[in-house]
């Protein structure tokens, strides 16, 4: 809404240890995760789990959005106990 793009594109993908998602849109850029909320908001929910959160979005943009989460398979749960 706010980037005003047209296409945006998500990538996912896992490794034993961690989940991430990138997204990208050919938006005008601009995008700050320390102004406002939402972004913002994000990031603390991603530092919260030990997440990584990440914005790059120059003016003109693109912007491109990376988020890496810990991942634990459930396999892992069960072996453990939990």
């Amino acid at each position: 809404k706010h980037s005003h793009a047209h296409h945006a594109t998500l990538d996912l993908w896992h490794t034993p240890h961690h989940l991430m998602l990138q997204i990208r849109d050919d938006g005008i850029g601009g995008a700050d995760a320390g102004r406002g909320t939402g972004l913002a908001g994000l990031a603390e929910r991603l530092g919260a789990v030990d997440g990584v959160f990440v914005v790059d979005s120059p003016p003109g943009g693109p912007t491109v959005i990376t988020a890496e989460l810990p991942w634990r398979d459930r396999g892992d749960e069960r072996s453990a106990g939990r």
